[in-house]
């Protein structure tokens, strides 16, 4: 029998019921379209559940908790950084002396908040080894295209016109091709060596005077770093290049090395993965984009200043790439980031990188027997299996991935990069106990048994889940979102 918070809301509806009423409107009685045109209104009543106040807190409530958090269980998301969220950096952002600001506030009335903005730009310059940042681009892919406009910017300024392509890895994300076509570039690829890193020989005969820059991520995809970095950047620079750093996996190294001191001209970072911001609603909500000295004027407009008295103001400049936000970022993800960088403190962000890698390599070797590790050796924040060491039964690395549902885990990243047919992509970050890691490793030992003894239970997973196994496609190509549709 289903329990009445199982049910759908509409189903819940019973006619007369009242869980809410509008406040009079002074104008015109009870109506709050009063202001609205004729032929604007609508002429049908809209078809809403009626339903008490409590039957809607319920019935929300109890799809909250079918959802699956960073809070709620281990979320091993390979190349995502699904690191836990300190509530301090919510308390900070929810404070009544910010959430009252409002964006168009002149600068002299909002002295504080620009103070939050032009010292996370600081600490972001330090952490990197660039010059300055801009916290304006609302996401990583923001971002990407930010620090894409600033490399097409720098050609245009000094007249080099023909610099219209940028050269991606094959193991990029793919973001980084779709940023450089949205930018109005097109995408070179340059291919990987065996072992998983850009293949500087095949790297060299695609550098001409055409080139913009490449675009790399370090530690790439499969979570290796690029030792080659050196040598790649010199050759770019040589061809009139620049070189561009995704900082997707920016949390494997930092404390430990910097994308300026490799010898990266622009990187973005993104907020939630390295600085513990949500990742909420499909996006981090601030895509901070850096530069070296001598490519600040490129910059996106507005940029926050401080005179020599110690004020800041707004600053536009006539060389810049152009304005890509309403205002200055999403500023609650602003405060949130620098409220994270204060709490650990310098001493202890040098800890967040070598607690990633040492927590991404004890999950690897304790797995590798079970899962096949296509490419051996030390990795950073997060690794690739190649699907299950015996495939004789047929267990695929989707069927791997919806049991684990059933164990009370988030599924890893599964079938990317595309370097591997059945790619398994796992990062732990550096926020998850060992105990925690030995539960995940028995599960992962435990499902790699089943698909030998007992496949028929893996391949049709998940069995304990709200939803069940569902067509995939299907489900993607053509969702159920009204209650009609599911009831049709």
């Amino acid at each position: 029998m289903i329990r009445n918070y199982d049910k759908l809301i509409f189903e819940l509806s019973k006619e007369g019921r009242v869980g809410y009423s509008l406040p009079k409107n002074e104008f015109d009685g009870y109506c709050m379209c009063s202001g609205i045109p004729a032929g604007l209104k609508r002429e049908t009543t809209p078809e809403l559940p009626e339903v008490t106040e409590f039957d809607v807190v319920r019935h929300y409530t109890n799809l909250s908790n079918k959802n699956f958090g960073v809070d709620t269980g281990f979320y091993p998301l390979g190349s995502c950084t699904m690191k836990y969220n300190p509530r301090i950096n919510e308390e900070m952002a929810s404070h009544p002396l910010f959430t009252s600001l409002h964006p168009a506030m002149p600068s002299e009335a909002v002295q504080g908040a620009l103070e939050v903005y032009y010292n996370l730009a600081e600490s972001l310059a330090e952490i990197s080894g660039l010059s300055a940042f801009t916290l304006n681009p609302y996401a990583g892919a923001h971002g990407e295209l930010t620090g894409l406009m600033i490399m097409r910017q720098y050609h245009i300024q000094r007249g080099d016109l023909k610099r219209t392509k940028v050269i991606v890895p094959d193991s990029a994300h793919g973001t980084n091709p779709a940023s450089a076509a949205v930018c109005g570039l097109e995408i070179v690829e340059v291919k990987s060596t065996a072992n998983g890193t850009v293949d500087v020989e095949d790297l060299k005969p695609l550098l001409d005077d055409t080139i913009a820059g490449i675009m790399m991520t370090n530690p790439n995809t499969l979570g290796i770093f690029e030792t080659e970095i050196p040598e790649i950047s010199r050759l770019v620079h040589e061809c009139g290049g620049l070189l561009y750093y995704d900082g997707a996996n920016l949390n494997a190294v930092l404390g430990k090395c910097r994308p300026g001191d490799m010898g990266f001209d622009i990187m973005h970072i993104n907020l939630h993965k390295t600085f513990s911001t949500p990742h909420g609603g499909g996006g981090p909500g601030d895509g901070p984009v850096g530069v070296r000295a001598g490519l600040e004027a490129y910059l996106p407009n507005p940029q926050v200043k401080k005179d020599s008295e110690g004020r800041f103001y707004l600053h536009t400049d006539d060389n810049s790439a152009g304005s890509v936000s309403n205002f200055l970022g999403n500023f609650g993800v602003i405060i949130r980031a620098y409220t994270y960088i204060l709490t650990l403190g310098r001493e202890n962000v040098k800890m967040v990188g070598p607690l990633a890698v040492l927590n991404a390599n004890y999950v690897k070797e304790s797995l590798k027997s079970e899962y096949y590790l296509p490419i051996e050796g030390v990795c950073k924040h997060e690794f690739v299996f190649d699907g299950l060491a015996d495939k004789s039964t047929g267990v695929t690395t989707l069927d791997i991935a919806k049991r684990l549902l059933d164990y009370g885990y988030h599924a890893p990243t599964i079938y990317f990069p595309l370097l591997f047919h059945q790619s398994i992509m796992i990062e732990p970050t550096e926020t998850e106990s060992k105990e925690t890691l030995d539960e995940f490793i028995a599960v992962m030992k435990k499902v790699a048994k089943e698909a030998i003894e007992n496949p028929d239970v893996v391949k049709s997973a998940p069995h304990t889940t709200p939803v069940r196994r569902l067509d995939e496609t299907t489900a993607a190509r053509f969702p159920k979102t009204t209650y009609k549709q599911m009831k049709g």
